[in-house]
């Protein structure tokens, strides 16, 4: 039996948020097509940066399309998946915070007629950066709201003029042993990879995330540059990019490397789906003590469900 998801069933943006909020900087407008797409978006001067100090409160004024207040930037910074530093989600910043991210470079080749080589300063003075409130949902039934500040992957992925070959987007983490302890772990099937489907990587709520709150990505959250997909769990938003790659085939992912039963290369948000060990029906908002309904696509439905309008999602999962 296919999966059907009604667009009905996910509610629209309810609002934008009050320009007040970011000291009058620039205004908060609606674009026409990523509106559509369910994001708030705000015009982010590259050079600004929010008091931290004042976040508290600002992220009660920074909501997603359901309402939700953002996390402040403490619970953002304080809790993170970034296992090239630690297993510990709680050590991370310290064991990060020296991590060095500049100067950085990230190479787009494979499947496209014209590769290069970008600097962050390149893709942020090439393609203007906006703000951006997603949810947040990891695999492992946490989540957060997030106020992102970045750029479309389309934009990036346009200029360099996918061949008619390319089909999937590899990425790939930086593998820098001297500065990611975690990598002593051989275990794991470093480097860090993962992989859309070129229309998933083309889609206007995928984006290519510099900062955070106004401020430049800490080490923790993935600097300088990651991915945020905010309709798959949070594995596939990969950290610290350092390649991407247009391939034919799909790609082998870290996850779904060492546990292809448990991570699937698609990781949609699906509560009807559980993980082997788990279910995802519910989740817990990071700074709350309740529980709340997982929604399909993490709430995404109506804008993204139409990529996968025949696959069986229980199988591709």
């Amino acid at each position: 039996m296919r999966n059907a998801y009604s667009s009905s069933t996910t509610p629209k943006s309810s609002g934008i948020t009050p320009e007040a909020v970011y000291y009058n900087r620039r205004s908060f407008m609606k674009s026409a097509g990523a509106i559509a797409m369910g994001a708030f978006l705000a015009a982010c001067n590259p050079g600004y940066e929010t008091d931290i100090e004042s976040t508290s409160t600002l992220s009660a004024s920074l909501v997603d399309e359901l309402g939700a207040p953002a996390n402040s930037y403490e619970e953002i910074t304080s809790f993170n998946n970034f296992y090239e530093f630690t297993l510990s989600k709680t050590e991370v910043a310290d064991l990060a915070k020296d991590f060095k991210t500049s100067p950085w470079e990230v190479e787009v080749s494979g499947l496209v007629q014209k590769p290069g080589v970008y600097t962050i300063d390149d893709l942020t003075q090439k393609y203007p950066l906006e703000e951006r409130v997603y949810r947040l949902r990891c695999v492992e039934a946490w989540s957060m709201v997030i106020p992102w500040t970045g750029f479309e992957l389309a934009s990036l992925l346009k200029d360099v003029k996918p061949l008619t070959d390319a089909k999937y987007v590899r990425f790939e983490t930086l593998h820098d042993l001297t500065q990611m302890p975690g990598l002593r772990d051989t275990s794991y099937p470093w480097p860090y990879t993962e992989g859309l489907r070129l229309d998933e990587a083309l889609h206007p709520l995928t984006l290519l995330v510099t900062g955070i709150y106004g401020k430049a990505l800490p080490p923790q959250d993935g600097a300088p540059i990651r991915l945020v997909v905010p309709w798959k769990y949070g594995f596939k938003s990969i950290k610290s990019i350092i390649k991407i790659e247009l391939v034919e085939k799909q790609p082998q992912t870290f996850w779904n490397t060492i546990a292809p039963d448990e991570y699937g290369f698609y990781a949609n948000v699906n509560p009807d789906v559980s993980h082997p060990r788990w279910s995802q029906a519910q989740e817990r908002r990071i700074g709350e003590n309740t529980r709340q309904k997982t929604l399909v696509f993490n709430g995404y439905a109506e804008d993204v469900a139409a990529l996968y309008s025949d696959m069986d999602l229980s199988e591709n999962f």
